[in-house]
């Protein structure tokens, strides 16, 4: 029986090493590879065209969403399972509508990664079971109440001053770096908050490293 081929993407080593060791004791799975950032996991990919591609979410140089769309743009007979911390209505929505067959809580890895595996390679979608009650939940309420993904869509002006805001700027720099009055700064910031439905900083700035519009070591503390 031909072994499922797998490609580890995490950028920390820690991470890498424990998952492969939880995916080696299995008969039918096979480690083919192992990228610390997005970039490494696209070159990888191309070159080892594994059967699934567990890829983290937030990681330097490119963040998963990117990775996974040009992973199955050069390979589409890749599956990629998401593996992350980060697991916002937002975040998950992005990489499934990149793609990803797939997104699994770190918190819960150990007991339904194998699971997730087989099923992402016979193209079944799997969520972990949290994820996926809410995100019904919220399909749901959008339908039922006639609301449209669009209406959440951040301006131009709203993701500058999100890439500031993560960034540690306060409202007065913001309004410098931009050359527009802090008034202006705030009404972009609270249309933000209210589009995304986050109303503190730390939020937002997980919010924008999920997005990759910010990098880990630009942001402030989350």
């Amino acid at each position: 029986m031909k072994k499922i081929s797998i490609l580890l993407v995490d950028d920390h080593v820690v991470v890498r090493q424990g998952l492969k060791a939880l995916l080696t004791a299995e008969p039918d799975f096979e480690v083919v590879g192992e990228a610390e950032n997005g970039q490494q996991a696209v070159t990888l990919a191309r070159e080892k065209k594994p059967d699934v591609v567990v890829m983290d979410v937030a990681m330097p140089q490119m963040n998963g969403h990117t990775a996974t769309r040009q992973i199955l743009r050069a390979h589409p007979g890749s599956r990629v399972l998401v593996l992350s911390t980060y697991t916002s209505d937002e975040c998950v929505t992005e990489l499934l509508n990149a793609g990803a067959k797939g997104y699994l809580m770190k918190q819960t890895a150990s007991n339904e990664l194998c699971q997730a595996i087989r099923q992402v390679r016979l193209g079944n979608q799997y969520l972990s079971p949290p994820l996926a009650r809410r995100l019904n939940s919220q399909r749901t309420g959008a339908f039922l109440n006639g609301v449209s993904d669009s209406s959440r869509d951040l301006t131009e002006r709203e993701v500058e001053v999100l890439k500031l805001i993560a960034g540690g700027l306060s409202n007065r720099e913001i309004a410098e770096m931009l050359k527009i009055s802090i008034k202006t700064v705030e009404k972009h910031r609270q249309g933000t908050m209210n589009k995304l439905d986050i109303h503190e900083v730390a939020g937002l700035t997980r919010y924008a490293l999920s997005k990759g519009l910010v990098q880990a070591k630009t942001a402030v503390a989350a």
